[in-house]
């Protein structure tokens, strides 16, 4: 059946399990408006293209699919910039799909005109590309699933030629199937290895990120039978249980965190870059052998010491794995459990003296919320606090723009995760200026009648900035 490929497009995602799109309509995507609702896909209309982003980065963040955002040609790609930077940032699956002008090298002064819409949408996800044909089209919706599918889950940008959108196209294919889990295998014999250096390690140390959220269970079994101590990073909270003996909790950024890890004889990474926004410094602070797993081939880097391993597979099968090829409990290792706990006591007081007033509302939060509450955060300064101290009960519960860092992000993700999520716990945390940037969002909200509480840090000013500028002695 023939269809405008504007239409099309939303039959096939449809088809790919797509039951909400996120957008905006104009004069110049309104053709892939024309399918959205014959498809059975429900539309939320956000009242500005970053907010529609930062939706779809929620709801995908909620859901574990891939979050989609329809937009117009020019200044909506460029309003949507600032959610895929972020999505590309922090690892979300989204799928932005724009129009485009069908000629602009001979034609200037054109309704939404840019120099070169695909080359600047480029810049902040994992690519852009423009569909000359409907087959491309297809082609490029079925790579982008199917890489947020396998891969590192990164933005991707497809735009469509506005004739080519409202032109005639045969039926899309239908779905491909992995069969076997998308191939994701092991090499047994590096498991193995990893597992006899845990073994022969004395003061082994594991960081879990963001990225080992689906092998939290197994991650738990591993340090507990190795004795491994415990760093998560703020993207990794609720991985491991709060009241674990060895756990240091999510306080990497912590100076002192760096004379912690120089003591391990093994640092285990599953899941994290240890990026600058998880470390807050140079270097870890280790000084012996490191084995990482991540799904990046770009966050591996060359083995730089005698017994470093560089392990490219998914957390979830290589630790599940390593657990098999530990038939026998390790013997006890020299991790100290009343020190750790001294440890976290004490930097739990730094944190309350650098913010005063934060922890103490943490804690009252923590005893009335409910277990199943999923929290998004903004730019913030009880974030900040907050992301060190709030030890969440289940991983992939607290969301916050950790790489980009945008303001305004909060509300509108947290749309989106209500959204994915009907009839859960959904909770915002912002500051009173980053509300500002996205208040109107609150429009959305409202339509769709979300129950959504708004915790609102309320300091009257840019505080972060102004502590800022004044130690660094600005007027």
């Amino acid at each position: 059946m023939q269809r405008p490929l504007g239409a099309q497009i939303s039959h096939m995602l449809k088809s790919r399990g797509v039951d909400v799109i996120f957008g905006i309509p104009g004069v110049h995507n309104q053709e892939m408006y024309r399918g959205i609702e014959e498809a059975g896909i429900s539309h939320v209309l956000a009242r500005h293209e970053q907010g529609a982003g930062f939706m779809a980065d929620g709801y995908a963040r909620a859901s574990g699919k891939p979050g989609v955002a329809y937009v117009i040609t020019g200044p909506g790609v460029c309003n949507i910039m600032t959610p895929m930077g972020q999505a590309y940032s922090d690892s979300v699956p989204i799928l932005v799909i724009s129009s485009c002008l069908d000629e602009t090298a001979a034609r200037k002064g054109q309704l939404h005109q840019m120099k070169d819409q695909r080359a600047a949408a480029e810049t902040v996800c994992d690519w852009s590309e423009e569909a000359r044909t409907a087959d491309a089209a297809y082609d490029l919706i079925n790579r982008a699933f199917t890489e947020l599918q396998l891969g590192r889950p990164r933005p991707k940008h497809i735009q469509v030629p506005i004739k080519l959108l409202e032109a005639l196209a045969p039926q899309p294919p239908m779905p491909a199937h992995s069969g076997n889990g998308g191939g994701r295998g092991y090499d047994s014999r590096v498991a193995q290895e990893i597992a006899s250096a845990l073994k022969a390690a004395r003061k082994p140390l594991m960081i879990v990120g963001g990225g080992a959220r689906d092998a939290a269970g197994s991650c738990v079994d591993l340090a507990d039978r190795v004795g491994m101590a415990v760093f998560c990073t703020y993207a990794g909270r609720g991985i491991m249980p709060a009241n674990h003996p060895l756990f240091f909790g999510s306080m990497l950024a912590r100076p002192d965190s760096a004379r912690v890890l120089s003591e391990a004889d093994l640092l285990f990474v599953v899941g994290s870059e240890l990026a600058q926004v998880d470390l807050w410094r140079e270097a870890p602070g280790h000084d012996c052998p490191v084995i990482r797993i991540d799904i990046d081939p770009a966050q591996l880097p060359a083995a730089r010491q005698h017994g470093d391993m560089s392990v490219l597979g998914d957390s979830f099968i290589y630790v599940g794995a390593i657990l098999d090829a530990l038939q026998e409990n390790p013997s006890a290792t020299n991790w100290n459990k009343e020190k750790i706990a001294t440890i976290r006591v004490r930097w739990r007081s730094e944190i309350d003296a650098e913010r005063p007033g934060i922890l103490p509302i943490c804690n009252a939060l923590q005893e009335v919320l409910p277990d199943e509450v999923m929290i998004y955060s903004d730019m913030t300064q009880f974030a900040y606090a907050a992301k060190e101290v709030w030890d969440m009960p289940r991983p992939g519960h607290w969301h916050h723009p950790f790489g980009f860092g945008t303001l305004g992000y909060a509300m509108p993700a947290a749309i989106g995760g209500a959204v994915a999520r009907a009839g859960l716990p959904t909770m915002a945390i912002i500051g009173d200026y980053g509300f500002h940037y996205t208040m109107q969002e609150l429009g959305v909200a409202v339509e769709l009648g979300l129950s959504l509480p708004i915790l609102l840090w309320d300091n009257g000013k840019l505080k972060e900035i102004e502590e800022s500028m004044v130690r660094a002695q600005i007027a």
